[in-house]
Parts: structure tokens; C-alpha cells; sequence
């Protein structure tokens, strides 16, 4: 009878249960929790997972450390868990919408009692469920990327923040630096654990951007734009241009992603799972349902070029990512950066697919000894996609990047409605700190001093500077010991005019040398700011070496003084030079131009007709007229005040001229034409390196002395040079006819790195091959024609100058990049017309070169 009754009591309490249950699955409500999840010192945690305990909801915090966390589901608790931090259970109420911000407490301590071993296995591709989902990945590629839909547009806001990190208080607190006080203070803790940032450079951008697939074409339309100005020291927009060169934008959908100038191959690169390995972490539920798989992903040698992280990738068919949190290992071969982290964040479209909606790449540069550096960040927010609306035909025509100067400056009230997100305290102090920085005068006598340091050229008043330095001093067997003093104008002078000369006096040769030049913009901007419509004009009266073409290098720089071999076959020039230049917005420019040139030689060069009795030229003089045409498609450039130097990018760079000589033109003596055209082109071979490619091609027509001929580009100086060939004597060749092509190719490090010792030094191997063919028509060779200007010879008689026959001339380079972080030196080597007199066959040059 107990039993019977004892048994009615389980099944009532059972029935009990089964009805408690119940109602409560039918009557629970949607709990709704969001906010923020920091460390305990105040710095976002990214990728926290965020779930209710005993159900498949879950979320992971995204870059800024929010979350979002909607559940049906009489629990009552939210769980925050991370990798190193301990976990944290949180009470919510149920039915509810409410604001939780948690803060997780490291871990290490109790992390490191633990020693977990087990037994290792050999990592495989076959057969592995992380290799087949990422290769599903791949597979779905095309249709998760904005390529997929014939049109697309949306908002974009760009934020780009560089900050000095972790100053010693001897730096604050010091003497020269205490007056700066209102700046020092403005520091920010709480954007990256263990940091102290304090912001020196803050750029904003607000743009429209429409994307158009068949013909391909995305044009931006900037709306507004804000950014710290130091424009009285150097060029806002090169400087905004080249920091966005180093925080390039990145697409994980692409083989390769480049970062700070090194590309770095996908993780769901087609080519990936050859040089990554993938295991499944986890498995997640978001609000919406989206069931997620975390997948890890390392790479196969630590010190490639590779990332690792997280991807979080949906499980609805489509294999899209939904989150990615990337970074590098520490042991690859990059300069300057301790530490970098890369998010990415995705948002579901109407159709149920993906589009990135946020990345954010932070960066810590330790440019200084301890633990001070340089802290970077970039982040780019996408708002208000809008899928296959397509704009008018004639919209997308024109300029790909469309920005009115007059119209993007906006007052803060606008960007306190319209940006993406706010800024901390710290960055919105920037702009007015910086701005009252600049009009202290201790702080000018500092940036004029760096500037005179670092740029060479110091300044005499606000319209005027003087330099650059290291020409004020050289020495050169013809002139002997030679001073020169030079100026410029800066755009307070005049936005729209630009002056610029100097003055030289050889010792030796007792011969004052001068230049003097003028340029006007027409569109009243800097003649260097892109894009340029101006006019110049100039005349110089100085020496030159035929044949030296050196690349954003002064010729008589001090360091240049210092040549190998027999250097002391030069001319004296008169140089008069007219020309337009007009740059358009696709990237393309035309210059059309005059240049009356006279030129007579001088040290042991000689110009002479004849055989037995040769008739001496004294001079040469010609009138030419020409057309550059020019196209460097999306190129970018690195800008002072009064210079820009392109950036090297993927695309190729095409320049196509054309000159005319015509006899009888202010006194010109020739007619002849020559076309030439050279193609510069940068090629990524994702982890074998990079390849720069220049191809160039001339011809000549028409009858004209030997010295206007072609002059094949020769250094014999000790500095690297790309378009020159190293081991070539000055005036060695000359052509009315050639191609060639050199290409130097950078391996990253991709052997070396695999060498222990190599390894440790980050040191990078480099290799080179340049190949030269030309020829000389009968009617241009004065070997066949005694009327003519006879080739150069030595003192006693052997030939100087030489043309190309069947055989190219040949040389190559193999060489270490990356000591000490800035110097690459190369052994040189010569490998056709080894016979010529006076020649090298090997030799060592060098070549400084800042890269990450």
C-alpha cells in the first residue's frame, strides 16, 4: 500500500514537473542584454564569447568589445568566457531589455598551474572536417563578395589614428616638454591593454560609394573630411596619402591582403590550406538563429608571411564569413611592428548573405627602445547598403574618386549626426591640442630643426627656406671642391607661384654654375599637389655627367662625390626649359614642352670630326619640342611642401614621350625624332616576394651626332641604382635603338627566414637581372662617316664609347636587404663585353630603403 502511494506521489510530481516545464517553455519571454566588455583596464575584449548557459544562444563580442544577446528562455544567466581571462556568469532579468557591462580579470595564474599534454598528431588536409568547410569556403568565394551583385552602394566612415604610446614620465616631466603639458595629459587607457596612447594624428572621412559590376566601376564620392593639419612643416594630403598607403584596405575575400606595404596570403586563399592549418574550435548560435562554426587557422611555418586567428564561418549554406580576428606571428620577418591586430565584422544582407560592415586594424609600431612606440589604428564602418539599385549610365563616368575640397570641410555639429560612431574623450581633444600646438614658438623652432635634420632644408621666415644641406658641399675632378647655396619658396609665399635656384662655384675650374626656375598652378594649388595644372619655366647653367640619371637624388649630393673608376668626362650645360604639365583625375597626364640646349665639353671630353686632323666641336646646340603622355592607374604619392615621390602600388605605370628636334628653332643645328617608352610595373608573388618590372623601349630618327644619341643610363657611383645598370661605364654605349628590361626581385626573407641564424637577423635576400639590346644605323655611326662626331677615346686611344651588337649587354645582382633594418647591399655582377677596357666585372653597391 506505501508503494502504491508512494508511486502515485512520483507520477503527481513528475505530472507536476512536466506542466511547470511546460508553461514555462509557452509563456517564457524574449530577454534582450547588450553592452560592453572590457579588462580591468578599461581596454574593449573582442571575440568574448557571450551565451546563456544549457542553450545553443551565443554571440561573440566584436571589435569594440559590444554585444548584443537576444533568447527566448526562462534562464536567467550570461556566461562570458575568453581564452586567458577567467569566466563570468551574469544575472539578467528575464523578459527584459537591460545593459550589462562586465569586466574580465586575467586568467594567466590560474592557466599556468595547469599542464595539459597530450599525445601529437601529424597534421593532414585528407580527411580533415576543417580543410573540407574551409574549401567550402573558398568554393563560395565569388558569391559572398560585393562582386556578386550587379550594384551596390553605401555610407562609408574611415577613421585613421596614429599616437604615441607609453611616453616615460622623464619624457613628460622633462624640461623642453613640460610647456606641452595640455597635450600630455590627453592621454587614452582604454584602447589597448597594458597602453597608454596619446593621439597626435586624427583623419576622418565620411563617403558614398557605388559599386558597379559590368563594366566594373566604384566611385566614391567624399562628403566630408577632417584631419590634423601640420601643414605649416609638410603636406597634409601626401601625409594622409601615405599613411593610408601603410593602412591599405583589405578585403579577406582576396588571395592576398596588404598590410603595411607586405601583402600576406588569405587564410581562404584559394591556395591556403597548402600553407595553413585549420581546426574546429567551436560551435555557436547568434540571435538571429545563424548557426556559426569558429574555426582556428595557424600557419604551417611560423616565419612565413602568414596570419593566424579565428574565422567565424555560417553553417546556412552560403559559408560566409561572419567574424574574422587576425594577426601575425611574432616570429615572421616584419620591421617596426611589435604586435598587430586585424577584425573584421559582417552583416547580413536582405538576401541572406554577408557584407563586411566594420574592420578595424591595430597596430603597434615599437620605433623606440622599452616599451614606447607608435600606436596606429584604422577603422572603416559601412552603413545603409543598398543591393541592385542602379544608378544612371553617366553617373559612373569620370573621376573613380570624386572629392570637393570646398564643400568636405563640415562644422562638428555635422559629424557628431553623421559618424558611424563616436570618438573617446582623448581623440576628440586632438584637433584643437594639435592646432595649439603649432602656433607656439618653442614648438616651431622644434619642427624647424627636425625639419633641417630630416628633409634638409631650413626655413627663413614663413615664404622662404634654404638648403638642401647635403649640396651645399661636393667635390668632382672636374670643378675640384665645389659649395653651392640654394632656396625655395613655400606655398605662404604664393599658393599659386613657386620659385626655386641656386648658385655654385667650382674651385678647380673657377666657373660659377646657377639654375633658376619659376612655376605657376593654374588650378591655385601646389605645383606638387595632385593633380597639377601648371607651367614651368627655368634655366641652368651647370656641369653633368652624359648618361647619369639618378632617381629622386640630387646629383651633386654630397655622398655621390665618392665614383668608381674614370669619372672625369663631362659637360657644361645651358639648359633652357618651358613646359605645361596636366594631370587628370583618372590618373593620366600629358606635358608638352620646349628645351633649348647647349652643351660643351668638358674635363678630358672632347667632340672632334675626322681622322688625321681632327676638327674640334666646341658646342652643340638643339631645339626640341615635346609630348609626355603618362598613366599610373589609382596612383598615390609621398608629399612634402615642395616635392612628391610615387608610392608603388600593383598597377602599372605607362609614360610615353615623344620629342622632336628641329633645326633652325632658336638656333637648334638638328632634325631628328625620338620615342621612347617605358612601363614600370610592381608584382606580388603573394609569399615569394615582390618583383619590380621596368620594361623600356626606344628608337631614334633621323641623322644626328653620337652625343645626342641614346646615352644608355650608367652609374658609377657606390649607391643601387634600379633604372641604371650598376656595372656600366659612363658613356660606355650608346644607341639609336633598344629595349630592355631589369627586374629586382625582393624574396621577403622566404629563404633566409627558414635559417636559424638568417632568421634571428630578419635579414632578406634580393636578386636582380638586367638585360639591355641596342644598335646603331649606318647613318647615325661615326665610325663609318669621318664628318661625323667620332666616339670618345682615353688619352691614348683606346675607344670610350661603344655600341651594341647581337649580343645584350648583361648584369646581375644577388644581395642581403633589411640590415639593420634600412641597408641592402648587392654583389654585382658583369657578364658581357667583359673586354672593354677599363671596366668592372664586379662590384658592391648599396641602397638605403625604409619598408616594414
Amino acid at each position: 500500500m506505501l508503494d502504491r502511494m508512494n508511486g502515485s506521489k512520483n507520477i503527481s510530481l513528475g505530472l507536476l514537473l512536466l506542466l511547470t516545464l511546460g508553461f514555462s517553455s509557452v509563456f517564457a519571454q524574449t530577454t534582450k542584454v547588450k553592452g560592453v566588455v572590457t579588462d580591468k583596464t578599461g581596454a574593449p575584449l573582442p571575440f568574448v564569447s557571450v551565451f546563456v548557459p544549457g542553450t545553443s544562444f551565443g554571440i561573440a563580442t566584436d571589435a569594440a568589445g559590444r554585444y548584443e544577446l537576444q533568447f527566448d528562455s526562462p534562464k536567467d544567466s550570461v556566461r562570458f568566457s575568453l581564452m586567458g581571462y577567467k569566466t563570468v556568469v551574469v544575472r539578467v532579468q528575464r523578459g527584459n531589455e537591460q545593459v550589462r557591462n562586465v569586466t574580465l580579470e586575467s586568467g594567466a595564474k590560474v592557466l599556468n598551474e595547469f599542464v595539459v599534454r597530450r599525445k601529437k598528431e601529424r597534421y593532414r588536409n585528407k580527411d580533415n572536417p576543417a580543410v573540407e568547410l574551409i574549401r567550402l569556403v573558398i568554393d563560395n568565394k565569388s558569391k559572398n563578395r560585393m562582386e556578386h551583385y550587379d550594384y551596390a552602394n553605401y555610407n562609408q566612415y574611415e577613421k585613421l589614428e596614429f599616437a604615441l604610446s607609453n611616453l616615460s614620465d622623464k619624457i613628460r616631466n622633462n624640461r623642453f616638454t613640460r610647456k606641452y603639458k595640455f597635450v600630455f595629459d590627453n592621454q587614452d587607457t582604454t584602447k589597448m591593454e597594458g597602453r597608454s596612447l596619446l593621439p597626435m594624428y586624427l583623419e576622418e572621412r565620411l563617403a558614398d560609394v557605388y559599386f558597379r559590376r559590368d563594366p566594373e566601376k566604384k566611385k566614391t564620392i567624399v562628403t566630408a573630411d577632417k584631419k590634423v593639419s601640420f601643414e605649416n612643416y609638410i603636406d597634409n594630403r601626401g601625409l594622409s596619402a601615405y599613411l593610408n598607403h601603410i593602412y591599405q584596405d583589405v578585403d579577406i575575400y582576396d588571395n592576398n591582403m596588404m598590410l603595411f606595404t607586405n601583402q600576406f596570403l588569405s587564410p581562404i586563399a584559394d591556395a591556403g590550406p597548402t600553407f595553413y592549418k585549420y581546426f574546429i574550435a567551436d560551435t555557436i548560435k547568434t540571435a538571429d538563429s545563424t548557426k556559426l562554426i569558429v574555426l582556428e587557422f595557424y600557419p604551417r611555418n611560423k616565419a612565413d608571411r602568414l596570419l593566424e586567428g579565428k574565422l567565424y564561418i555560417t553553417l546556412d549554406g552560403k559559408y560566409a564569413i561572419q567574424k574574422a580576428d587576425m594577426t601575425a606571428n611574432k616570429e615572421i620577418n616584419l620591421n617596426f611592428i611589435r604586435d598587430f591586430h586585424l577584425y573584421m565584422d559582417f552583416e547580413k544582407t536582405p538576401d541572406g548573405r554577408y557584407f563586411m560592415n566594420k574592420n578595424t586594424l591595430m597596430a603597434d609600431f615599437g620605433l623606440f627602445k622599452g616599451k614606447s612606440g607608435l600606436y596606429g589604428e584604422r577603422t572603416v564602418s559601412l552603413k545603409n547598403m543598398v543591393i541592385n539599385k542602379p544608378m544612371p549610365a553617366s553617373f559612373y563616368e569620370g573621376s573613380s574618386y570624386v572629392e570637393n575640397e570646398q564643400n568636405v570641410e563640415k562644422p562638428e555639429s555635422f559629424w557628431e549626426q553623421n559618424r558611424h560612431d563616436t570618438l573617446t574623450t582623448a581623440e576628440s581633444k586632438v584637433y584643437a591640442n594639435i592646432d595649439s600646438l603649432q602656433h607656439m614658438k618653442s614648438f616651431k623652432r622644434t619642427m624647424d630643426i627636425a625639419t633641417l635634420l630630416l628633409a634638409g632644408w631650413k626655413s627663413v621666415g614663413p615664404k622662404f627656406e634654404v638648403g638642401p644641406v647635403n649640396t651645399f658641399y661636393n667635390f668632382n675632378p672636374v670643378e675640384g671642391f665645389r659649395l653651392r647655396l640654394g632656396g625655395r619658396t613655400t606655398p605662404k609665399f604664393n599658393k599659386s607661384i613657386y620659385l626655386e635656384g641656386y648658385g655654385a662655384y667650382g674651385f678647380k675650374d673657377e666657373k660659377w654654375k646657377y639654375y633658376f626656375g619659376g612655376s605657376y598652378a593654374f588650378n591655385h594649388k601646389s605645383i606638387y599637389d595632385w593633380p597639377v595644372r601648371a607651367i614651368k619655366a627655368s634655366f641652368q647653367h651647370d656641369t653633368k655627367i652624359p648618361g647619369q640619371e639618378l632617381q629622386f637624388v640630387q646629383e651633386d649630393n654630397f655622398l655621390l662625390s665618392f665614383k668608381r673608376g674614370n669619372n672625369d668626362k663631362w659637360l657644361y650645360n645651358d639648359i633652357f626649359r618651358i613646359y605645361y604639365l596636366h594631370e587628370l583625375y583618372n590618373h593620366s597626364s600629358f606635358q608638352v614642352g620646349f628645351k633649348h640646349w647647349e652643351q660643351t665639353p668638358a674635363g678630358t671630353l672632347s667632340y672632334y670630326k675626322g681622322t688625321s686632323v681632327p676638327d674640334s666641336v666646341k658646342k652643340i646646340s638643339t631645339s626640341e619640342l615635346s609630348l609626355e603622355l603618362r598613366w599610373a592607374p589609382h596612383e598615390q604619392f609621398y608629399q612634402g611642401k615642395n616635392f612628391r615621390i610615387p608610392i608603388p602600388n600593383k598597377y602599372p605605370i605607362f609614360t610615353l614621350r615623344a620629342i622632336a628636334g628641329v633645326k633652325g628653332l632658336a638656333g637648334g643645328d638638328y632634325n631628328y625624332q625620338n620615342i621612347t617608352l617605358n612601363i614600370y610595373k610592381m608584382v606580388y608573388l603573394s609569399q615569394l616576394g615582390y618583383s619590380e618590372v621596368v620594361v623600356e623601349g626606344g628608337y631614334i630618327f633621323g641623322h644626328i651626332p653620337y652625343p645626342l644619341l641614346t646615352i644608355h643610363r650608367a652609374n658609377q657611383t657606390y649607391a643601387y641604382q634600379l633604372q641604371s645598370y650598376n656595372l656600366m661605364n659612363f658613356l660606355e654605349f650608346v644607341s639609336d635603338r633598344y629595349a630592355g628590361i631589369n627586374i629586382d626581385h625582393s624574396f621577403n626573407g622566404f629563404i633566409f627566414n627558414k635559417i636559424p641564424l638568417l632568421k634571428k637577423l630578419k635579414l632578406r635576400e634580393v636578386a636582380t637581372i638586367k638585360v639591355l639590346y641596342g644598335g646603331l644605323s649606318k647613318g647615325n655611326d661615326p665610325r663609318l662617316d669621318p664628318s661625323k662626331i667620332q666616339f670618345s677615346n682615353y688619352a691614348d686611344g683606346v675607344p670610350i664609347t661603344y655600341t651594341l651588337g647581337n649580343t645584350p649587354y648583361v648584369e646581375g645582382s644577388v644581395g642581403v636587404a633589411n640590415i639593420f633594418k634600412l641597408l641592402r647591399l648587392d654583389l654585382v655582377k658583369r657578364f658581357t663585353y667583359l673586354d672593354n677596357p677599363l671596366i668592372a666585372n664586379w662590384g658592391i653597391r648599396g641602397r638605403v630603403r625604409f619598408d616594414f
